[in-house]
């Protein structure tokens, strides 16, 4: 049996400004030239490579190349991550290019963007189904709990925050009957996404109206990460 080896190459503004990014992330430069034409490789510790290649005229915000990385775990690494940009930049960057996306406990991937607009998405290997589209429901669910989960898809797996906020923000117009549960996780959602988009003034109002939703102490809880979300991030960003 022949063994195969593929090897993404992604192209890049500056290959020093995307080698120092990738030095962050672990990654160990293997080969670097600077003519005829720009080039780079590395590697990361468990045998992950990929190779940069300069373009002239890339527009990092109208990027798209992808690569997808199956890893076995995706929280810690994530952490590690969060905490080696937010030493460089002085806070995590959840915005713009360069950025890294959000997480939550349970969450499968994460996106990091690197500064030529390049995604490396790192999904757990055992992530259940892997592609985040939605799944047959099951049994009789409120609209507001539909919402939630489409909402989620869109923050976690589209990274379309005002997709995801404005999904929210039409279920929670509706003031149709839900359990006090599920208003209460929407309203803590919408309060994290306010303040990923940039909205204190929203996600204060939102965290005001959360305080007062009736919950009992086992509820509060069980959907502590949940709650706490909002505050967590806000102080990711200082």
């Amino acid at each position: 049996m022949t063994h195969e080896t593929m090897i993404p190459a992604l192209p890049c503004v500056s290959i020093s400004e995307t080698l120092d990014f990738y030095r962050l992330l672990n990654f160990e430069v293997t080969y670097q030239q600077a003519s005829p034409n720009p080039y780079a490789a590395t590697r990361r510790k468990g045998g992950g490579e990929l190779h940069f290649f300069g373009l002239k005229g890339l527009k990092p915000a109208e990027a798209f190349s992808t690569c997808l990385v199956i890893v076995e775990e995706v929280e810690g690494l994530h952490q590690t991550f969060a905490a080696a940009l937010r030493g460089v930049y002085g806070k995590i960057p959840i915005a713009g290019v360069p950025r890294i996306t959000r997480m939550k406990k349970g969450q499968s991937r994460f996106t990091v963007v690197d500064p030529s607009g390049n995604s490396l998405i790192f999904i757990r290997r055992d992530e259940p189904g892997g592609d985040g589209e939605a799944r047959p429901e099951q049994g009789a669910r409120s609209r507001l709990a539909k919402a939630i989960d489409a909402a989620a898809r869109l923050r976690d797996y589209k990274g379309d925050d005002a997709a995801a906020a404005k999904v929210l923000d039409v279920a929670l117009g509706r003031n149709e009957p839900a359990a006090p549960i599920e208003r209460a996780r929407a309203l803590a959602a919408r309060a994290e996404l306010a303040v990923a988009l940039g909205d204190q003034e929203r996600s204060r109002a939102l965290r005001a109206e959360l305080q007062q939703i009736p919950l009992s102490e086992a509820e509060r809880e069980r959907l502590r990460d949940e709650l706490q979300a909002a505050e967590e991030l806000e102080k990711s960003q200082r």
